[in-house]
């Protein structure tokens, strides 16, 4: 039957002015698009195999275009795959579809963009956006010119259809629409569209403000020619009664306050006031959007000036919208029951998305991760909620208002915290303690007088009936760890710990069988009691790393750890909570690093055998759960970053390091990203063991440079930041030991190498690195002489180094500026930033 449809299509290519599919073939495709809607995963691989025999000929998208524009007596469902299915085949193979399919398709979507069905024209706009972006805008030039065109029709389908096309172009190709590639097309299309504004459909005026709103950002000049009317019609439809016109108006006021905060400065009073009422829009979509302005605002330098007269109207709005809303509530059923002693059936209990690794770096002080999200995870394994909502901007925008106003945000909060605080409705409490959290940074030392009084009350509520308090709590106690561990043990450390520690302990005590615990308390309990452990790891560092610390916490965790398979879904929970312990630890995790390592890697290994069998035969094998394979790849990075040099061993023991080699190379990025971040740990803490695989590893490293991955790129631009270092600091050491054999290169690398070592820390390994590169300069001189200035700005990296280092220091640089003379000195170090300058001047006098 299906060759029959293959020799249908085959034949019946586009000889005639109008293309009209074969009867039979037509029929035999409409049964293929109902089958692909079976749940029947053998009828679904059948229905795929059949689809890929088909696209070996190209005019069976001739059939798919047919089904979604002509047969309008099929389901709607039914025309709408059969264009997300053509969709699929232009992404993947439009180069080879002939001119004259090319052509039908093209003409089929023109004629047909007014469909009476809102989601076949939806998916007539999508598929002639793929077409657009397959580089066709500049091939098609009658596209544009005919969607502006259609705008004008009195069909209101027609000009619907056309605009959410355009609207989906302009999402797609925005820098193209603004190139001299297109002869500027924005020229005709902004004020077109912004006459769209006053137009009597909501849902009209909404795609023209949402076209608009693509071009803000990368400030087209069309815009920018017509900013002032553009600024004009937003505040005309500031009232708008459309909740989506509402939400793209204060989209817009958001981006131009990042653009162009001059043309709103002379309207910000009433644009304040505007966006205090939205912010309480009863849609919380608009509300979301409206929230997002404070976000913006508070990094303008003007923030304090223009916000300071609102703050007691607006630090209200933003703690009311910190509240779990209704639907919030609802979808949280199962965590906001009090239902503790009841035992988690297996449907309950959600599976917890695990968010890969990604480096940050330490601020100066070390107090913590820079970019630190709000309460990140305090809702740990809801799935169900959106990812970003009105709760988490709320906080957000708290959070960096109070670093801009710091403590003089307090009076306008604290009458409102000590209502929430002890609040018996645990909504309005579980608000409070994270508002308490959501200004920990910004107004640290305005809280420190309350803090003895508030942080027995969080330990407190670390058992609380709500999970979800008891999660809060947790989050906003290590926001204040800092100050925690500045205070006697005794006072808060030990209580904090203890809290949080005693239901295992309960348990474990009376049995030694880990297993008990599941029966007294829920499973899910279980795992947000891993997730608090692993978050005030994180917050508390090495203060954890005391015996009887460890003596608490390890044996149950590892108990835990040998009782659960390796297919268990309860290891990705455990795996999080250790890597954090076990970069905490640091050495006092070496009792039982051995078996965890061990696991890690037998997790990567199976995980990649099975996607190996998977690809190789995908109807015989289960494609693979990653997230083992990325969770192990994350404990391996705790382990390396507690460990150190201790890592040495186990990875000598291992093949971590051919594993590593298939992992960053995996089409997932977040197993990418993981495995740059365990390369970069290793590469500190084991370097000789990373040393043979550069060649192999730098490649791959300079592919994922791509901003596109963001997380994915920061890591690789660490891990290769710290392969460069040790690469420095061997050269440096090899010029301590041989310096007659290197010192003859030192031309070739000092620069690099100056750069690269001036940006680490003052330690052993910089120490030694240093004294070779002195040794060389005393061999061969001349070799530093062109990049003088890039050494004195290593040595000024330097804040206490030790005495005979100085003293190498100061007789180069002594050195240099004799041979030279004062004069010279004087002209060469004018060069000189002015903190360089300073630097040298006041610790070598030179």
């Amino acid at each position: 039957m299906w060759i029959n449809l293959c020799v249908c299509v085959s034949v019946c290519l586009c000889l005639r002015m109008e293309w009209q599919p074969d009867e039979q073939g037509l029929q035999q495709v409409l049964q293929l698009l109902k089958d692909s809607q079976s749940p029947n995963t053998v009828t679904q691989r059948a229905v795929q195999q059949k689809l890929e025999q088909l696209n070996q000929f190209p005019d069976f998208n001739n059939y798919l275009i047919f089904v979604l524009t002509r047969l309008k007596t099929e389901d709607e469902p039914t025309r709408s795959l059969s264009g997300l299915i053509l969709k699929n085949n232009v992404k993947a193979h439009y180069q080879n579809f002939p001119s004259a399919v090319a052509d039908f398709i093209k003409q089929e979507c023109l004629n047909n963009i007014g469909d009476p069905s809102p989601l076949i024209r939806a998916t007539i706009g999508i598929l002639i956006t793929t077409i657009a972006s397959k580089g066709e805008l500049q091939t098609w030039p009658e596209l544009l010119p005919q969607l502006c065109n259609l705008l004008n029709s009195e069909d209101y389908n027609t000009c619907e259809g056309s605009f959410g096309a355009l609207q989906k172009i302009c999402e797609d190709s925005s820098e193209l629409l603004d190139s001299d590639a297109l002869n500027r097309p924005l020229n005709i299309m902004i004020p077109k569209f912004l006459q769209f504004f006053k137009h009597c459909s909501p849902k009209i005026r909404s795609h023209a403000i949402a076209c608009v709103n693509q071009f803000i950002i990368g400030r087209a000049q069309a815009l920018m020619d017509n900013i002032d009317t553009f600024i004009e019609s937003l505040f005309a439809l500031a009232a708008d009664e459309d909740s989506e016109v509402r939400k793209n108006v204060c989209r817009a006021l958001v981006m131009l306050l990042e653009v162009r905060i001059d043309r709103l400065i002379p309207h910000m009073h009433s644009i304040i006031q505007y966006m205090l009422q939205r912010t309480q829009d009863p849609d919380e979509n608009v509300a979301l959007e409206a929230c997002e302005f404070w976000l913006t605002l508070a990094e303008q330098p003007i923030c304090k000036e223009v916000l300071s007269g609102h703050l007691v109207q607006l630090i209200p709005i933003l703690v009311n919208g910190m509240k779990y809303s209704e639907i919030d509530i609802i979808l949280l059923k199962g965590d906001v029951e009090e239902d503790e002693a009841v035992p988690d059936s297996e449907q309950d209990i959600k599976p917890r998305f695990h968010k890969s690794r990604t480096v940050t770096l330490q601020h100066e002080g070390g107090e913590g991760e820079e970019g630190e999200d709000i309460e990140e995870d305090d809702d740990d394994d809801d799935d169900t909620l959106s990812d970003w909502n009105l709760r988490k901007c709320s906080a957000a925008a708290l959070d960096v208002l109070a670093n801009v106003f710091r403590d003089e945000l307090l009076p306008h909060l604290l009458p409102l915290l000590k209502g929430l605080l002890f609040h018996l409705d645990w909504v309005i409490k579980e608000s409070g303690i994270l508002v308490l959290g959501a200004i920990a940074e910004g107004c640290m030392q305005g809280m420190v007088p309350y803090l003895p009084e508030l942080i027995p009350h969080l330990i407190q509520c670390l058992c609380d009936k709500k999970a979800l308090v008891r999660s809060i709590a947790c989050w906003t106690l290590s926001r204040y760890a800092h100050w925690v561990v500045s205070q006697p043990p005794d006072s808060y450390l030990k209580p904090l710990m203890t809290e949080l520690l005693k239901r295992i302990l309960d348990t474990t005590l009376q049995s030694s069988a880990f297993a008990t615990l599941e029966e007294e308390y829920q499973h899910k309990n279980l795992l947000i009691l891993y997730d608090a452990i692993g978050t005030l790891a994180d917050s508390v560092g090495h203060h954890l790393n005391q015996p009887e610390y460890i003596q608490k916490l390890m044996p149950p965790l590892i108990a835990k750890w040998n009782e659960l398979k390796d297919e268990d879904k309860d290891l990705f929970p455990l795996l999080e909570c250790l890597s954090s312990v076990a970069t905490a630890l640091q050495s006092g995790f070496l009792p039982y690093c051995e078996p965890v390592y061990q696991r890690c890697v037998t997790l990567v290994q199976k995980t990649l055998a099975q996607a190996m069998m998977y690809n190789q035969h995908p109807d015989q094998y289960e494609a693979p759960d990653k997230d083992f394979m990325i969770v192990a790849l994350d404990l391996l990075s705790g382990l390396a970053e507690g460990l150190g040099g201790h890592v040495e061993q186990l990875v000598a023991r291992s093949n971590i390091m051919t594993l590593l080699f298939q992992c960053m190379q995996d089409t997932m990025p977040e197993v990418r990203q993981s495995s740059f971040a365990l390369l970069g740990d290793l590469t500190k803490a084991c370097f000789l063991h990373v040393k043979p695989c550069i060649a192999e590893f730098m490649p791959i490293l300079g592919l994922n440079l791509n901003p596109e991955f963001i997380s994915v790129c920061n890591n690789a631009t660490w891990a290769i930041g710290e392969i460069s270092m040790q690469m420095a600091i061997t050269i440096g050491r090899l010029g301590f030991v041989c310096p007659q054999e290197v010192a003859p290169q030192l031309q070739n690398f000092i620069r690099p190498w100056c750069t690269s070592l001036r940006n680490i820390r003052d330690n052993e390994e910089k120490d030694s690195a240093f004294r070779g590169i002195c040794v060389m300069i005393g061999v061969n001189p001349a070799g530093v002489v062109q990049d003088f200035i890039f050494f004195c700005d290593a040595v000024a990296s330097w804040v206490s180094p030790k005495d005979d280092l100085r003293d190498m220091f100061y007789k180069i640089l002594h050195g240099f500026k004799d041979q030279v003379g004062e004069e010279n000195w004087q002209q060469f170090s004018e060069q000189f930033p002015p903190l360089l300058k300073e630097r040298l001047s006041a610790c070598y006098g030179v």
